[in-house]
């Protein structure tokens, strides 16, 4: 007995000093890792960008951005969000959050409700306006206008999404009152298939690709949205054709819509702070390099870009706006005087 009990302390014994090396090789083989994966300093090098959902064009942006900076010096991490006003809560209060993608007209609407404070435009800036994202009002069979929505179920997107915040600004403005919910996209595709909602509103740079696979036979419209004076200010004219959507459009045929322009925004850092120079970085890197947005395989939607943009109310993050006027004086100094 007392042989058998020493037996089975020494391989007791045995099995924890295995473990032990086991472990301290792991440790080595992590910290091996994490001197790869993490250099020193890696925190002050990331920029965290709040987007939009996984099906839109806000996290592919990000994506691209990722794939062209990232660095030993720079490292692009996009996050998922749910856009719009909530993208700017976040970029005004969620700890960590350095850059996000909204719409233009946020700011004139945040102005008007007073929600996030009546400074707002001095908090809020911009580093450069991105795109135009179009309206699609996404319905079932038995609606062919706009105006056949009257009354019924519509879906906005998400609460803070853009789509809730400008497509309601929009209804409001063309004089369509319907009974607006808040769902995700995937769910709304899936309820105005079945009839439990009459037509579902996206707002985002076409093309989209939970649309995309859309096929002729599900039952599926894209409905028009006429541009009236009243959207002058805070909206563009567009439209929506077969080679974005040929599961939704014939050929031959083209529905009109409207676009409301899209924004890299910020909060507005002191520059003696590590965040505002953090941001700066991330702007001189993105705005050096803006020529290989614009080519395959970047989202097309990056040769809608124009840095020198301006947006009415907006006040520019004071490094972009630097390096704008240091690209103008460039320009300046190589044309010949006449």
């Amino acid at each position: 007995m007392h042989g058998t009990l020493r037996q089975s302390l020494a391989a007791l014994a045995a099995a924890i000093v295995a473990m032990a090396i086991g472990n301290a090789a792991d440790a080595q083989t992590r910290d091996r890792i994490v001197d790869v994966v993490e250099p020193r300093g890696v925190s002050d090098a990331t920029v965290n960008i709040i987007t939009g959902s996984p099906n839109g064009t806000y996290l592919l942006f990000a994506y691209d951005m990722a794939a062209v900076l990232d660095s030993s010096n720079l490292r692009i991490l996009g996050i998922v969000g749910k856009g719009g006003g909530q993208n700017v809560v976040d970029i005004l209060h969620l700890k960590g959050i350095d850059l996000g993608i909204t719409q233009t007209d946020i700011l004139s609407h945040l102005k008007k409700s007073g929600s996030t404070g009546s400074n707002i435009a001095d908090r809020l800036v911009y580093v450069t306006k991105l795109y135009n994202e179009e309206l699609h009002v996404v319905a079932g069979r038995n609606v062919n206008t706009l105006n056949d929505l009257s009354g019924k179920v519509v879906n906005f997107g998400e609460a803070g999404s853009s789509a809730n915040i400008s497509g309601r600004l929009i209804f409001e403005t063309l004089g369509i009152k319907v009974a607006g919910v808040n769902m995700n996209q995937a769910n709304a595709l899936l309820a105005v298939k079945s009839g439990q909602i009459a037509a579902t509103l996206m707002l985002e740079g076409k093309p989209l690709s939970i649309l995309s696979a859309v096929k002729d036979g599900d039952g599926l419209k894209l409905i028009g949205v006429p541009y009236i004076q009243p959207l002058e200010d805070n909206y563009l004219p567009a439209s929506l054709s077969n080679e974005d959507y040929p599961g939704l459009i014939a050929s031959n045929q083209l529905v009109e819509t409207v676009a409301v322009g899209t924004v890299l925004a910020a909060y507005n850092w002191p520059k003696n702070t590590e965040r505002y120079q953090r941001v700066a970085r991330f702007v001189t890197a993105l705005f050096n390099r803006l020529a290989e947005f614009q080519k395959a395989p970047r989202h097309p939607k990056w040769n809608e870009v124009n840095l020198a943009a301006t947006l009415p109310g907006w006040k520019r993050f004071p490094a972009a706006a630097e390096w704008l006027d240091g690209a103008s004086a460039s320009t300046a100094a190589v044309v010949p005087a006449k």
